[in-house]
């Protein structure tokens, strides 16, 4: 294990004020919810009732005045018991929605190539940086790199990974590698503002692995943004052939305001309620049903699928086919065949072929669809199709 010099860096922008809902907007909450559709996601449903809205939010009123909440980052687990759910931005877009989501630039899903040679060489800065989740609708997110998730990382198993933290923000943060058979004392350390730090280790496990920021509170750090995929690719010639390979991050995101007008930041007692507002794939309502994945007919199409969570698993599922190879738990010395929906824990991979003849267009979802109605839906266009998906 090796440690780099220390030096001064820029220091990253500060989380934004939390800003209060306005429970009158219920209304207009069902009307753009349908904007970010955009012709071909999977209509979204309104997930609480408005008589619910309207009862949790006189509750939370009255708690309010006879008592001032603390600063949501101030919380812990102890002091958010007992603590009233908050209310919900689900789905709240402006009205340009639609336009929005088909100018935005959707996060490569493309697995990146491989780095030739016995050591590949990662390098994640740390800074805290404004992100787009959905359209319209900003973050003040934790990073690695500049976006959430972090960089894809691709590797061969029996290479040497030697990972460079840098450290841009005004806070300690840290990575921790679920690739990585390394003491979590000497590797996953806290790394100070305006500091560097490097670790080794070697990749002996193939399979799809998250990374994420280990700093207490984790889940503080992960809801944030600070999380990843790396992917550990086996002994050439192991592996059934694909044609194309798509890496796919879940990811939930509790806001403490709708995100319209200035960005949001994060709602503690929504994230140990296990409440999002929004559910991602690669950190953005939506995108690949605004820009879909492709594959040709006759296709093999791996998907390698990390739930970040922080606390959700991810139900894998592909609208129209089955899973023709899955990889389940990431065990990549055995696969089942023909598999419908896949269980891909919180903070756990998997890996799954599909090869699908008909052209068409094919949602890629989690199953619960919890999660679809709050974004996390894509599509895999198959062929030179037209039109979109309406159900």
């Amino acid at each position: 294990m090796a440690h780099a010099a220390a030096s001064k860096l820029p220091a990253g922008t500060s989380h934004g004020e939390a800003i209060e809902a306005d429970s009158g907007g219920v209304a207009k909450v069902v009307a753009v919810m349908l904007g970010v559709a955009i012709g071909v996601l999977i209509p979204i449903a309104v997930w609480l009732a408005v008589s619910a809205h309207e009862a949790r939010d006189d509750a939370r009123a009255a708690v309010a005045q006879a008592e001032p909440a603390p600063s949501a980052m101030s919380r812990d687990a102890a002091s958010d018991a007992g603590a009233l759910p908050t209310a919900s931005f689900a789905g709240m877009a402006p009205a340009n929605a639609a336009e929005i989501a088909a100018a935005y630039e959707a996060v490569p899903a493309e697995l990146p190539a491989l780095t030739p040679g016995p050591v590949v060489d990662v390098r994640l800065g740390i800074g805290h940086e404004v992100v787009q989740i959905a359209p319209g609708v900003s973050y003040q997110a934790w990073t690695f790199g500049n976006g959430a998730p972090g960089p894809a990382i691709h590797v061969r198993e029996g290479q040497q990974v030697r990972v460079t933290l840098t450290n841009e923000s005004p806070m300690p943060h840290s990575v921790d590698f679920h690739a990585a058979r390394i003491a979590p004392n000497a590797a996953f350390v806290d790394v100070a503002p305006g500091e560097s730090f490097t670790f080794t280790f070697t990749a002996e496990d193939p399979g799809v692995y998250m990374y994420h920021c280990g700093t207490k509170p984790v889940l503080a750090h992960i809801a944030n943004g600070m999380y990843g995929a790396i992917v550990v690719e086996p002994a050439a010639g192991t592996l059934p052939k694909a044609d194309r390979q798509y890496v796919l991050v879940s990811s939930e995101w509790y806001l403490n305001g709708p995100g319209l007008d200035e960005p949001a930041g994060l709602d503690m007692v929504k994230a140990h309620n296990m409440t999002p507002d929004w559910v991602t794939w690669n950190g953005y309502a939506g995108q690949y049903a605004a820009h879909p994945l492709t594959a040709l007919p006759g296709e093999t199409v791996r998907f390698w699928v990390v739930a970040a969570g922080p606390s959700l698993d991810t139900d894998f599922h592909v609208v129209g086919t089955l899973l023709n190879r899955a990889w389940v738990n990431q065990d990549m010395t055995q696969f089942q065949r023909n598999v419908q929906t896949a269980t891909v824990a919180a903070g756990g991979g998997g890996v799954f072929d599909v090869e699908i003849d008909e052209p068409g267009l094919y949602p890629v979802v989690s199953h619960s669809f919890a999660s679809v109605d709050l974004g996390q839906v894509g599509l895999l266009q198959v062929g030179d199709v037209s039109g979109s998906m309406s159900h």
